[in-house]
């Protein structure tokens, strides 16, 4: 089975690559160390990145067999909030960050994945909701990066376990 281990950080236009594959991952694919997954073309591929590594719509990797792929971001459910004012927003990304569940911040608003609870949450906060599938390219800050993937598991998720944030709740 091919293995991806590396993304490539110089710029898309520094070299003349061939793309010869690409992959089209929803997020939580997208940062999962070890997730085997299938090209366009079907052929399967496991994600052997570096701990932490997020891959971004765009992105173009080198697989074990020296093809260069490129990542698509895929299209998935999610909810798109706009909120009344500054502070509701600034209060939702607070309280969606002390939950670890990632948002995309976008000049209208803010996206998560489609989910109950944050629904009824951002609903309280008087958000103005509407379902949209489009890719999701959520802020992820460092300690999260690593903390989902040494977890296997995405970053929300109930604190009815014990482990340490680096942070108190």
């Amino acid at each position: 089975m091919i293995e991806i281990k590396a993304k490539l950080k110089a710029a898309r236009a520094a070299y003349k690559l061939e793309v010869k594959g690409r992959l089209r991952l929803p997020f939580a694919l997208r940062q999962q160390r070890g997730a085997k997954v299938k090209l366009e073309s079907g052929e399967e591929v496991v994600l052997k990145l570096p701990r932490g590594e997020v891959l971004r719509g765009g992105d173009l990797v080198t697989a074990s067999d020296g093809r260069v792929v490129e990542v698509q971001a895929a299209a998935e459910k999610l909810l798109h909030a706009s909120l009344p004012g500054a502070a509701e927003l600034a209060l939702a990304a607070y309280r969606l960050g002390d939950g670890h569940v990632p948002v995309e911040f976008r000049p209208d608003g803010l996206r998560v994945a489609a989910d109950a609870a944050v629904e009824r949450m951002l609903r309280e906060l008087g958000a103005k909701l509407s379902e949209v599938e489009a890719p999701f390219e959520p802020v992820v800050p460092p300690h999260e990066r690593e903390h989902a993937e040494g977890h296997g598991h995405r970053a929300h998720h109930d604190h009815g376990h014990d482990h340490d944030h680096g942070h108190k709740h």
